[in-house]
Formats: C-alpha cells, sequence, structure tokens
C-alpha cells in the first residue's frame, strides 16, 4: 500500500512512491497554450500542478514522469523555470513585498547565468532588465505565478493598501504581455479580476479555469479514487463491517465511494456542467486518517485545515452573510461571474464561489444567467461554522458544556436557551425570515458550537427536522414558524400531529427520546419561540 502525500513537490511523490494520480495527460492539452491562468479554491492543487509544469519543463521526462501518461509524448527542450509563489511574499508591507521580488528575479537572473542583468529598484523594471539580457543571448524562459491574488486578497478590508498592491500588480502584468522571451506563463489565483491586466482586453493569457479539456485537472474523479485509492477503499470496508480485506465487494467498495462523494465531490469546473471532482485535500486526509487510526471518520478536513480562507474572512468583515446564501441555489449573470471588477467590488455569490464554497450548477458556456449552488455536506457544514461566528458573535464556544446542557436540560431550559441564541441576531441584519431561515440558524449554531445534529433525518414513517444525537438521550426538533399570534396555537398542534404521525426519534439504537414541537413568532418585537410542546 503506496502512502498517500500531501504537498507542492512533484519529486516528492516520484522519490517517495507514494500515490500520485497521474494528472499528466490534462497538463499535456494545458501547454498547449504559452500563455495560461487556471483559477481554483485554496487546496486544491493549483501548486501542485505548477511545480509538475515547472519539473517538466526544468527536468524533462527522465527520470520522474516514468509510468506517466505524458512520459512517451513529452519532446520540449529543457528550459529555466522562474517560480514565483505570492504567498510567501509579505501582504501588509508593500517596500518588503517588492524588495522581495525584486530578489527573485535577480536571484534567478544570476542562476541561469545573465552576467549583464543588472537589478532595478522596482519589480516591473528588473523583469524588463531580465528580458533585455535573454533576448540578447536569445534565451527562453518559463514564468510560473502561483497564488497571484494573495495580496489583492489580504487587503480587502484595507482599501487604500488594496489599491497601491493593485495599481504594482497589474504594472507588473503589463510587463509580462507579448515578451517572446517567454516559452510558457503559467498563473494560478483563486479570483478572475478585471482590475489586474492579466485579464484586460488585449491579453494574450487564456483563461483555462472552466474550460472542459483540462476541468479534472485539480481535484479527483470518482474512477481516479476507485483506481489509485483501491487498498485503501478495502481498508474502510473491512474496517467497517470487519470482514478481511480480500472479501470485500465491489458492491460495498461502490457504497464507501458514495458516501466519500456526498461529503467531498460535487465540485465543478467544467463549462459545460458535466465533470465533477472531489476535494483533493479532504481525500487525502480521510484516507490518512484511516490508515493512521483505524477507523472511517468523514471529517471536515478542508476547513479544519485553515479555517475560513483570508480572502473570505476579509470580506466578511465588511459584509453581511445571510442564511439564505446557503439554503437555496444563487442565480448570477454571465458577466457578474466572468468579468469581476474588482474584490472589492465583487458580488458575494461570485466570490463564494471562487472560493470554493458555492460551485457552478449549470453550464457556462453562451448564457445569460449561471446557477451556484453548495457542493457536498462538508462544505455546508463548513458554511453553517462561518454562519455561526458572524451572526452570533463569538470566536470560539465551549463544546463540552454545551452538550452537558442539551444532553440533560429540560424543554422549558431549551428553549430558553434557543431565544437567547435568536435574540442575538440583528434585526436590521437579518429581517426577512421564515420557516427556513430559523432552521438554518438553529442547525447553523449546533454545527458551530461542534454538536452531533443531523438534518432531514428520515425513518419509515416520515423526516424529522434536526436531531441531536448523544449518547444517552435523543433530542427531536419539530421547527415551526409564524407569521402572526393567530398562526402559533395551530401550527403548534400541526407540529405535534406531526412528530406523533412520523414516530420521529424512533430510530437504532434505542435511547431516551425527547420531542419538541416549537413555533418561532416572527412578528417583529416578538421574534422568539412563544409556543412549545413535548410529545410523550
Amino acid at each position: 500500500m503506496k502512502d498517500i502525500g500531501q504537498g507542492q513537490s512533484f519529486i516528492n511523490f516520484a522519490l517517495r512512491n507514494r500515490i500520485y494520480i497521474d494528472k499528466t495527460e490534462q497538463i499535456y492539452e494545458l501547454l498547449k497554450n504559452d500563455r495560461v491562468f487556471v483559477s481554483r479554491p485554496r487546496r486544491f492543487g493549483k501548486s501542485l500542478m505548477l511545480d509538475t509544469i515547472g519539473t517538466l519543463f526544468e527536468e524533462g521526462v527522465d527520470p520522474y514522469f516514468k509510468g506517466t501518461w505524458i512520459y512517451k509524448k513529452w519532446t520540449e527542450q529543457k528550459y529555466p523555470v522562474l517560480s514565483l509563489n505570492f504567498l510567501e511574499f509579505n501582504s501588509s508591507d508593500f517596500d518588503e513585498f517588492s524588495q522581495r521580488l525584486n530578489d527573485e528575479i535577480s536571484y534567478f537572473a544570476s542562476g541561469i547565468g545573465l552576467a549583464d542583468y543588472s537589478p532595478r529598484n522596482t519589480p516591473g523594471a528588473c523583469l524588463i532588465s531580465l528580458f533585455r539580457e535573454l533576448d540578447k543571448a536569445r534565451r527562453s524562459i518559463v514564468i510560473l505565478i502561483d497564488e497571484y491574488d494573495a495580496q489583492l486578497a489580504a487587503n480587502l478590508d484595507n482599501e487604500e493598501q488594496y489599491i497601491l498592491f493593485q495599481k504594482n500588480i497589474r504594472d507588473l502584468y503589463s510587463v509580462l504581455k507579448g515578451k517572446r522571451s517567454i516559452r510558457f506563463l503559467g498563473v494560478t489565483g483563486v479570483t478572475r479580476l478585471k482590475d489586474v491586466s492579466i485579464f484586460s482586453v488585449g491579453s494574450d493569457i487564456v483563461d483555462a479555469s472552466y474550460a472542459s479539456e483540462v476541468s479534472t485537472i485539480t481535484g479527483f474523479t470518482r474512477a481516479e479514487i476507485r483506481q489509485y485509492y483501491a487498498d485503501y477503499i478495502d481498508l474502510a470496508v473491512s474496517l467497517e463491517k470487519g470482514i478481511p480485506a480480500e472479501m470485500v465487494t465491489e458492491e460495498q467498495r461502490n457504497a464507501l465511494l458514495d458516501r466519500l462523494a456526498a461529503e467531498y465531490d460535487g465540485y465543478c469546473f467544467d463549462e459545460t456542467c458535466l465533470n465533477k471532482v472531489f476535494s483533493t485535500w479532504s481525500v487525502n486526509t480521510f484516507f490518512q486518517s484511516l490508515a493512521k487510526k483505524k477507523y472511517v471518520a468523514f471529517g471536515d478536513y478542508w476547513y479544519d485545515n485553515g479555517g475560513a480562507p483570508s480572502i473570505l474572512l476579509n470580506y466578511l468583515k465588511t459584509h453581511t452573510l445571510s442564511i439564505e446564501d446557503f439554503t437555496e441555489e444563487r442565480i448570477v449573470t454571465m458577466t457578474e461571474f466572468w468579468n469581476p471588477t474588482s474584490l472589492l467590488e465583487m458580488k458575494q455569490d461570485v466570490l463564494m464561489c471562487q472560493t470554493g464554497y458555492l460551485t457552478v450548477c449549470s453550464p457556462v458556456a453562451g448564457r445569460t444567467f449561471i446557477t451556484l449552488g453548495i457542493p457536498n455536506k462538508e462544505v455546508r457544514r463548513c458554511l453553517e461554522k462561518a454562519l455561526f461566528l458572524k451572526i452570533f458573535h463569538v470566536t470560539g464556544f465551549n463544546k463540552e458544556n454545551t452538550e452537558k446542557f442539551f444532553s440533560e436540560a429540560s424543554a422549558g431550559e431549551i428553549v430558553e436557551k434557543l431565544n437567547s441564541l435568536m435574540n442575538t441576531i440583528s434585526y436590521e441584519d437579518y429581517h426577512n425570515i421564515g420557516e427556513k431561515f430559523v432552521q438554518g440558524m438553529i442547525h447553523a449554531f449546533f454545527i458551530g458550537a461542534d454538536q452531533p445534529v443531523r438534518t432531514e433525518v428520515q425513518n419509515a414513517a416520515g423526516r424529522s427536522d434536526l436531531v441531536l444525537e448523544y449518547e444517552n438521550r435523543r433530542v427531536v426538533f419539530e421547527l415551526r414558524y409564524a407569521a402572526n399570534n393567530a398562526e402559533c396555537e395551530r401550527q403548534l398542534q400541526d407540529g405535534i400531529v406531526q412528530i406523533k404521525r412520523g414516530r420521529y426519534g424512533d430510530l437504532l439504537p434505542k435511547k431516551d427520546v425527547m420531542q419538541i414541537a416549537l413555533v418561532f413568532n416572527g412578528i417583529k418585537g416578538v421574534r422568539q419561540f412563544t409556543n412549545y410542546a413535548t410529545v410523550d
């Protein structure tokens, strides 16, 4: 069983005999363009993709690409590669950022033997000097720029600093345009912005972010996971079923893959909306955890690795996040999707898509409107954690105390606690409420407080709204909404009937069950759970 690697170095995968899902056929397709940009969320394999390209140009196919699709196809000569990862550069001090970039360019020029290269005061001037010497020597290079928008994302809440980086990064890319000494230019980032000249009219760079032919160049397809992680899939089934790995059936493998897909699949970077991929970080971490701990755990690995991305957190400092953003599919215009002017003005739904919290759910080519939705369960839980932090105005929560309370409290105490939570929600920010809103708020709280909550729990007779599943107690909620006082009692009685008819909470394993029907009175000035009852 090969080891699983998480990292940005293609050579490490080859030298350490780690699992490498062969993406070289898509890379070969991508390299048919001389200038290319690819947008992906964080932790989605952008850096490894660029490093693989850099290794290919700098080292050739021997010895690292033996056994890959591209091994017998690649005939290019070798080129020096200038690799720049903007995540490694300062985002708060522009002078320090510029100096570090100047140093990187100058170090590269020295390393490839350009004796007449002369350092300059700005990155743009350093590049001009570099290209002048390359032209004189009739040489070409490859330039790879990773996370080009890192400094912009870090300064969303500092407009003056944002504009400073914006202008100078724009000037930097204008220097790259049309340079004949660039054999290949590859750029990655989270966002695609018109305020950077790399995407301006007349730019020579191809945006391949949603090109069908390379839509799975990052992320894993189901077929790839089935092929490359076969031993780990069998291990997962054998541990859960208590059977030897050699007795695992194809039906059991597919059932495990179905569960994995529900958690981590669903991302789409395909203009036709046909090809979807799993989160690489989540899949790798899932199998690493499995091999180490010897049990199956579908954790929130993508979110837990770094929390909400800084680009989203900085955005939320000055914008409102609402439950409506997560309960329904979102519709954006083609112009909003393809041509956001700047991060400062980007439509929230588009930013959520670019950061990986939403994904395209409809074709994006030639459409007036594009549909966006939440890709999978992991992301939905991550969104609810972000919503919890934003709405309930807390930076942490005591999981143990919350668990003790809800596993022991009376119905009246629980309702009082829920009302205290709802009282923290600003009416000015969240005045358009309804049943979905209330359910979403309560669910977001339990997710954010790391409680064992499930939604839409089905049994043979019905489906309950929310269930808290503790070791010795199961708390079932039937949540209702009333727009006026007259509706409250009717909604309560309907909720009680529904709990009884649906036998909510009557599940295995058997344990103490508390069934609560409760009604939220949405009248301004009330906005509380005013009616509730437990069901015997």
